[in-house]
């Protein structure tokens, strides 16, 4: 049974059939069916007034697609009764990157309202009129905010208090102090050759915890040169959020 602080988090989509989908497993599902958040996937299109039920119409100016209507999607927000302290997000590819920081943000509130796009966008003024912030999981185009949708919740629901088995565990993971993380080893000793390195078999924690430091920093100089450039940016003696 959830509880007056059960973190929640109210989807506007199209498809509310595609939820929970793997939001409804592993760690997420057992969190879910066990009360430590909550889900309710709402149907756009209930909002319409036309016996067609349409939300979407042609772009003003012309060009291609279908453009999500004002009305139809502004209605569908105020339908969903919406407290004013919880975010108001829109899945967008021209919206801000999400980030590790901003996940965090969102997990330590009271879950947001997640809008899935769809069509070739949403109508400005609706955006502007319910204040809608547009987040991007990445700079590539999906069908829908669905999946966008899902991987932002995914992100929360893992940080939440009891979800985790080891609360260290998302203090040491990709992105928490903005490096990436460092590589990981298990059984058996040696695979095809390659062994586990000795550093990690030695019981000298301060020294594996050097190792690990070191390697987090090299594969994020390697791999994400903008990471690593913005840490560089912060000056001595402040922390990066």
């Amino acid at each position: 049974m959830a509880n007056l602080t059960t973190w929640r988090a109210t989807v506007l989509t199209l498809f509310p059939e595609m939820f929970p989908g793997p939001l409804g497993v592993s760690l997420a599902g057992k969190a879910l069916a066990s009360g430590v958040w909550t889900l309710d996937a709402r149907d756009i299109r209930e909002s319409a007034t036309d016996r067609h039920r349409s939300v979407d119409d042609t772009p003003a100016g012309g060009g291609p697609g279908m453009v999500l209507r004002a009305d139809v999607l502004a209605a569908a927000i105020d339908a969903a009764q919406i407290a004013p302290e919880r975010p108001r997000l829109l899945m967008s590819p021209r919206g801000r990157p999400l980030t590790q920081s901003r996940v965090r943000q969102l997990a330590g509130g009271p879950g947001p309202l997640v809008v899935c796009g769809r069509f070739e966008g949403v109508d400005q003024r609706v955006i502007e009129a319910r204040n809608l912030e547009e987040v991007s999981v990445g700079d590539y185009v999906l069908s829908g905010g669905e999946i966008a949708a899902m991987a932002l919740i995914d992100a929360c629901v893992r940080l939440l208090p009891g979800v985790m088995g080891k609360a260290e565990s998302a203090s040491e993971e990709s992105f928490s102090d903005s490096l990436l993380v460092y590589p990981q080893y298990t059984r058996p000793q040696t695979f095809e050759g390659r062994p586990i390195p000795d550093i990690l078999t030695s019981g000298d924690h301060a020294k594996i915890a050097s190792w690990r430091r070191a390697e987090a920093e090299r594969l994020t100089k390697a791999r994400r040169p903008d990471i690593w450039a913005s840490r560089e940016n912060v000056p001595k003696g402040t922390t990066k959020e």
